[in-house]
């Protein structure tokens, strides 16, 4: 069962995400950490970074930054202290400045996929049949969704960055409504896998499912076992890394994958660059 405390860090990240932009509130934390790696216009940086008090405990993950000249100048192994702002839609770097340099560890190199010690899917292939269990505790796998058009994203309920699970959530969202009005799109179902699962059971998902307004019989919540849903996110490119030893805090990157009827991966979109309009287009347009 969930605790108090718990259910109202859940409603209190979906209250911050959904909150209409005009309404947004900023708010800001000092950043210390290390680069990893850049993208090449320098938008885009790999960090690992020491705990962000009263935030998030120390991650590595991709930060970016509004205006491209705040990461100029800087390279693999630099230091640096910045300012985190995290609105109700959007997180970025800013006063980005290196304080120095260090030596990268072998492990400390740009971010891989964990899938790595796996087989990733690929269009035409059948998704594993692994076991989990939905919101309202009932055991199910993928054949439960067989005969109509699902996509899957990985979320985790805690996720505190508004451009990761919090984004993906909010474009569910958005897509159950369409899936609603468009005759099209009427058999269409969205599925939520946690890779949270010490934390998110069933009775925090429910809560979380019915905080974003999510109608069950057409967006479910999947929880279960730690390593199967590892080993499931993995085959699609899903990469986790557990910080602490309570294996709580979670650094990831996103999926978002189309599946047929038949159980068979069509598309696989990385990131949070797709819009639910772009992506509802696609399904549309399939046989």
């Amino acid at each position: 069962m969930s605790s108090p405390t718990l259910v109202a860090v859940v409603f209190a990240i979906v209250s911050l995400t959904t909150t209409a932009c005009s309404r947004s509130v900023s708010r800001e934390y000092p950043l210390r950490g290390q680069v990893l790696s850049l993208n090449a216009d320098h938008t885009q940086a790999n960090i690992k970074h020491d705990e962000i008090p009263g935030f998030m405990g120390p991650m590595t993950m991709v930060y970016r930054v509004r205006d491209s000249r705040q990461f100029e100048g800087l390279k693999r192994g630099d230091l640096i202290t910045s300012t985190l702002v995290v609105v109700s839609n959007d997180a970025y770097l800013t006063a980005v400045r290196r304080v120095g340099a260090a030596p990268l560890e072998p492990e400390e190199t740009e971010v891989t996929s964990a899938s790595s010690e796996f087989v990733l899917l690929t269009p035409g292939q059948e998704v594993p049949l692994t076991q989990f269990v939905d919101q309202d505790g009932q055991t199910r796998d993928f054949t439960s969704f067989l005969g109509t058009t699902t996509i899957v994203t990985f979320i985790y309920t805690r996720c505190p960055m508004p451009t990761f699970c919090p984004l993906m959530d909010r474009h569910f969202a958005t897509m159950q409504v369409r899936t609603e009005s468009d005759p099209e799109l009427k058999d269409l179902r969205l599925v939520s896998v946690s890779i949270d699962p010490l934390v998110d059971t069933p009775s925090v998902l429910k809560q979380h499912a019915q905080a974003l307004g999510a109608d069950p019989t057409r967006w479910t919540f999947l929880t279960g076992d730690r390593d199967e849903i590892d080993q499931f996110a993995r085959r699609f490119g899903v990469t986790i890394v557990r910080e602490s030893d309570e294996l709580t805090d979670i650094a990831h990157s996103l999926r978002t994958a189309v599946i047929d009827a038949e159980g068979r991966l069509v598309k696989l979109y990385t990131g949070n660059e797709w819009t639910p309009g772009e992506l509802l287009t696609y399904v549309s347009q399939l046989d």
